[in-house]
């Protein structure tokens, strides 16, 4: 999964559950994207996320890895 795919995942995601989700592109090292009060950051949208990376990402979204199959 790229960045760009995860990001638009993570909207849909939020707009099933009613949930805010929003990004702050003028973030330093990447763009800030924001779940409802938590956040992650999304370092850049056209390369592939590592396995490794793609856990901690929706772990610090308070998401699960089910909600991306």
């Amino acid at each position: 999964m790229i960045g760009r795919q995860f990001i638009t995942r993570v909207r849909a995601i939020g707009k099933e559950r009613g949930i805010a989700v929003h990004m702050d592109e003028k973030h330093g090292k990447g763009s800030m994207l924001y779940y409802g009060t938590r956040a992650t950051t999304v370092k850049d949208r056209r390369k592939e996320l590592g396995p490794g990376l793609l856990s901690a990402m929706i772990r610090q979204l308070g998401l699960i890895r089910n909600d991306f199959q």
